[in-house]
């Protein structure tokens, strides 16, 4: 779940879909706007397993084929709906890029949790760096790996030195 605060927007996610959709010969199909609502349901970072389970789970005949999910998900990422964030065990999650502010991540290396944060001197460092260099940045992606606050914890029970043999 994120904490992060959502941004006014001037068409729905179904509608600016519907809009790339468009251009390219497609239509915005009963299932691919049963993905878009889905998706856009709640913020919550997820894969394409995860979205599967959720969509066969629901009730209401609104059956959606897996091979429909993935293309659909590719298409919402081309569309600038989705973002791919990367994370620990080489395993790819989907976030909202829609109605959302720019953000970076921490993900923790051993756990897979992920962080969402915003941070304003580092955008304006980023900039700055960009301008030095002539630059037009149009956005950023910032993924920082380490451990979260659990995985770094010291263990809870010294082991005792015969159990360590």
């Amino acid at each position: 779940m994120s904490d992060l605060a959502t941004v006014a927007v001037a068409v729905s996610p179904a509608d600016k879909f519907r809009e790339y959709l468009i251009t390219r010969g497609k239509r915005l199909t009963r299932e691919r706007e049963t993905i878009v609502d889905e998706v856009f349901g709640s913020h919550e970072h997820f894969d394409t397993d995860q979205l599967v389970n959720r969509l066969s789970g629901r009730s209401g005949g609104k059956r959606v084929s897996r091979a429909t999910v993935y293309r659909t998900l590719d298409d919402m990422v081309m569309a600038g709906l989705l973002r791919k964030v990367a994370r620990s065990h080489d395993r790819e999650v989907y976030e909202h890029d829609y109605g959302y502010p720019q953000h970076d991540h921490l993900i923790c290396a051993k756990c897979g949790t992920l962080i969402e944060f915003e941070n304003a001197p580092l955008s304006r460092i980023l900039d700055e760096v960009a301008g030095e260099h002539g630059f037009r940045m149009t956005g950023h992606r910032l993924e920082v790996y380490g451990l979260c606050a659990e995985c770094s914890r010291p263990p809870r029970e010294r082991h005792r030195k015969l159990d360590m043999i």
